[in-house]
């Protein structure tokens, strides 16, 4: 068995040592026959430096370093593309995702299931208003989107090589690897945590609202939903002007006085010209992420790695070993 663990990185070189130490201690345990995988945005400081220096130690260490900031949902695709185990957990290295957890993620793996994914029960040192649009967003993207995504669960989890394969597979260029993960199916399970609070420095992400565009990505690339409530927000609208024509008209013809004067007017203008806007933003969210399909740029970009080199050659052995149990020639294979 080979354990792949997938690590995305940006400006945390003081994380780094106790995360690995607390990895490698649960490791132990599992398997020796594991890659740490490190995917690093660029970072202004130490943290490619203290990578290297731990592989100079460990060469089951490795890195990828890309070649300009992707994020870390690009970084996640990058470290599982280059993934050589059996089954891939991906984690951040915050410790807010335990790696004492590991071992019974594996466990589960082992008995048979897919996909194992830890569920928060608690989120320690996180403020109540991000807590509470985690909870509305979850809630929003279960109820509209084609898949359902487990409540507080991130992109912490174990996937087997079958899993990785097909979500590598898929084209969508957003990174949501929840929503990806859910659409590729096979058999799932939970475990139960209480997330303890980041070790040391700050999230990159807004420490109120998250990563809203992660969010989108949830809600856009998974339903059309949001283009259904546009239009009946409109027919509302449109039933809503009808009915105060018809007050208008009955107060005229029972000869009452119309109270009602310029300050009604600029309140159903300004209340449509919002919904309209609301609906043209929608519509943008939907055609910004079709142009950045069409165009199908790279998702992630390597400038340079370290310790892959085995990974390519036993990669150009199956090459090499399937083009002979079909019977071409190496020629036959260039183009």
């Amino acid at each position: 068995m080979i354990l792949s663990i997938v690590v995305p990185v940006y400006k945390e070189e003081a994380s780094i040592p106790e995360f690995l130490r607390r990895l490698q201690a649960a490791l132990s345990g599992v398997t020796e026959d594991y890659e740490v995988i490190f995917s690093m945005d660029p970072s202004p400081d130490g943290t490619e430096e203290v990578i290297l220096r731990h592989r100079a130690g460990d060469e089951r260490i490795k890195l990828l370093s890309m070649s300009r900031r992707f994020g870390q949902p690009m970084a996640t695709l990058a470290g599982m593309h280059y993934s050589s185990g059996d089954a891939v957990i991906v984690m951040d290295v915050d410790l807010q995702d335990p790696p004492e957890l590991v071992g019974e993620m594996v466990a589960k793996w082992q008995e048979g299931y897919d996909v194992v994914m830890p569920q928060r029960r608690r989120r320690t040192g996180e403020p109540w208003i991000k807590r509470l649009v985690n909870r509305i967003g979850y809630a929003v993207i279960n109820k509209i989107t084609d898949v359902r995504i487990p409540k507080d669960t991130g992109d912490f989890r174990l996937m087997s090589r079958r899993v990785v394969t097909e979500v590598l597979k898929l084209k969508e260029c957003h990174g949501f690897l929840r929503g990806m993960v859910a659409l590729v199916g096979f058999k799932q399970t939970l475990i139960s945590f209480d997330r303890p609070p980041r070790l040391s420095g700050q999230t990159h992400y807004n420490r109120f609202f998250g990563s809203l565009r992660i969010g989108f990505n949830g809600i856009f690339c998974f339903s059309t939903s949001a283009l259904t409530l546009a239009t009946k927000a409109g027919f509302v609208i449109a039933g809503g002007s009808f009915l105060l024509m018809a007050v208008y008209l009955f107060c005229k013809l029972m000869g009452w006085p119309i109270v009602w004067g310029s300050p009604t007017l600029v309140i159903l203008v300004a209340f449509l010209g919002g919904v309209q806007l609301i609906s043209v933003g929608i519509l943008g969210e939907y055609i910004g992420r079709i142009y950045e399909e069409v165009r199908d740029r790279p998702k992630f970009i390597v400038e340079h790695q370290k310790g892959f080199a085995a990974l390519q050659a036993r990669a150009a052995t199956r090459g090499q070993e399937a083009r002979h149990s079909t019977g071409e020639s190496p020629a036959t294979n260039k183009r």
